[in-house]
């Protein structure tokens, strides 16, 4: 039997710069991301500042500065020997399921990272009326379903941190991991599936170490249903500031070897 080998970590493929209106740290500078890059012997990384297409009307105000040419200040990139530094973006889906990127807008992306669990902005990505955790649970499927049902290059695409606190009404460890205890698994293996069939990269984004080893177990839960079906995977510390980027090797690693990921394992948008 040949030997597997284990999950490189080499990679960071989630990252916002002060573009990003969650960040505006004059720390975290494309320069920065790909010093942290060679410090950590990496091979690709990836800037995926928030961003939702002028080509799509009825952005949330919040969202409406961070358009194209808003993001696209960061190019061109810094180069280094031994190191991708791809241009992506982490757009958005409403609560009318629609995407923030016209398809075309994609092309223009080495990379596209797009969350489903991003609920805490009410009457924006969820409906007021969809507020009570049981409801937000079915939220968080139907937008899974949502997503995989779009006309996507899934090759380039990662879908974002699905386990994130941001998916709960209140943002803390237990109630999210409740959320996610409210979806059953033969629903998870039929997301995931899916997801596996047309392609897209799974996220390992997630603080690890964060969880006690009871709550470790359910929030792996969906990840260990993803790895059965035979999704594959890519890593993303989701860092806003230079002292996220710190530690995130070390969680990477973590993550890697609690579900026991292998080379097989891995999701590259360009090999």
């Amino acid at each position: 039997m040949e030997k597997k080998l284990p999950f490189q970590i080499d990679h960071d493929l989630h990252i916002h710069t002060l573009l990003s209106s969650c960040s505006k740290d004059p720390e975290q500078t494309p320069a920065r991301i790909l010093r942290y890059a060679k410090e950590n012997g990496f091979k690709k990384v990836a800037v995926t500042d928030h961003f939702w297409d002028e080509k799509i009307d009825r952005p949330s105000d919040w969202y409406r500065p961070q358009d194209y040419s808003h993001i696209a200040q960061s190019l061109p990139l810094p180069r280094a020997d031994g190191v991708k530094f791809l241009f992506g973006c982490e757009t958005e889906m409403d609560k009318e399921f629609r995407l923030g990127i016209a398809r075309e807008t994609v092309d223009r992306f080495d990379f596209v990272v797009i969350p489903t669990t991003h609920l805490h902005m009410r009457g924006f990505t969820i409906a007021e009326e969809d507020d009570p955790l049981p409801r937000r649970a079915a939220v968080y499927v139907k937008r899974f379903e949502k997503l995989l049902s779009e006309d996507l290059p899934f090759h380039k695409i990662g879908i974002a941190h699905l386990t994130c606190y941001l998916i709960a009404k209140k943002p803390s460890y237990e109630t999210h991991i409740e959320l996610l205890d409210l979806i059953p698994d033969p629903t998870f293996y039929d997301l995931f599936k899916e997801t596996a069939k047309v392609g897209a990269g799974v996220e390992l984004n997630f603080p690890l170490s964060s969880y006690n080893e009871e709550q470790r177990e359910r929030v792996l839960r969906p990840y260990r249903i993803a790895l059965d079906c035979g999704c594959r995977f890519y890593f993303g510390s989701d860092a806003h500031h230079p002292d996220a980027l710190d530690g995130a090797p070390a969680n990477f690693k973590a993550i890697a070897e609690a579900l026991g990921l292998t080379e097989a394992d891995r999701f590259d948008p360009i090999p």
